[in-house]
């Protein structure tokens, strides 16, 4: 773990601290950067490490703020980004101070860092998620139609398989349900699906909500089936279940079973969604 690993952005900043000081800050922010995920309360502690040797490099700021707000430190996460923001001139994580806004109870402050100036240039992964934030703001005030207007960007028309992209749909999805208009919602949870192949939502299992059925993991596969299809033994009970079982002398020799004939195989997956929206 050397500081070697670090984009070649936070490298040339850390460059401006004497050597062995940016070799150990330089750790620090990989292991919060690799931790961030498994484990944020530990990624916050090599992050805040970091920002108390070296509170004037953009870098750790923006590591540091990242931390924060991951473990919920809404106001310090602010007060990092900001700073950051202030030192490096990059607008990449106006949507993560949107959504601290948000997290203060400042809906409002946060659809104002999405209509800023700065919002209209950012690299479309940030842009997306901006909208997403500013949907959730939306949402805070009680404005769902509003908020199904602030999700309506060229973005929903794509179909590459992006992790932005499915959480757009998938929030899209969301609002439209809110809203009752469940056709449209089963659209986009279904378009959120296919195109989530790092499993960032549980699209699959609102879309099986919506269509009255339930996904059962087997093995490595899951499978879709009825979820008001009762068992055997749901029905009769299972001592009658145990009656009604074959004799020995009619018993498979080979002691199979009969697959389930209403179930049919998906092999989808599925993974929860971490977002304030």
């Amino acid at each position: 773990m050397t500081i070697s690993q670090l984009d070649a952005e936070a490298r040339r900043e850390l460059g401006s601290l004497p050597r062995t000081l940016a070799e150990v800050v330089g750790r620090h922010l990989v292991m919060a950067g690799r931790l961030l995920d498994e484990d944020p309360e530990l990624a916050y502690r090599h992050a805040a490490y970091a920002r108390r040797k070296a509170s004037r490099v953009g870098a750790v700021r923006e590591a540091a703020g990242v931390a924060a707000y991951t473990v919920g430190n809404w106001q310090e996460a602010l007060s990092d980004l900001r700073a950051a923001r202030r030192m490096t001139g990059r607008n990449n994580f106006l949507a993560v101070m949107a959504d601290c806004e948000r997290g203060l109870g400042r809906p409002e402050r946060a659809l104002e860092i999405a209509r800023s100036p700065e919002a209209e240039h950012l690299e479309a992964e940030d842009r997306v998620e901006l909208r997403i934030v500013a949907s959730g703001a939306r949402r805070d005030l009680g404005e769902s139609e509003a908020a199904l207007v602030e999700l309506q960007i060229p973005e929903l028309k794509e179909r590459r398989a992006r992790p932005y992209v499915a959480r757009l749909f998938y929030v899209y999805a969301d609002v439209l349900q809110e809203l009752g208009r469940d056709k449209e919602a089963r659209e986009y949870f279904a378009r959120a699906s296919a195109v989530d192949q790092e499993e960032s939502t549980d699209a699959d299992e609102r879309l099986a909500a919506l269509e009255g059925v339930e996904i059962v993991d087997i093995d490595d596969g899951v499978v879709w089936t009825d979820a008001e299809e009762l068992t055997l033994e749901d029905e009769i009970g299972p001592e009658a279940e145990a009656e009604a079982a074959p004799s020995e002398k009619g018993a498979d020799p080979d002691g199979g079973g009969r697959p389930e004939e209403d179930a049919r195989d998906t092999g989808g997956g599925e993974a929860s969604a971490q977002d304030r929206s």
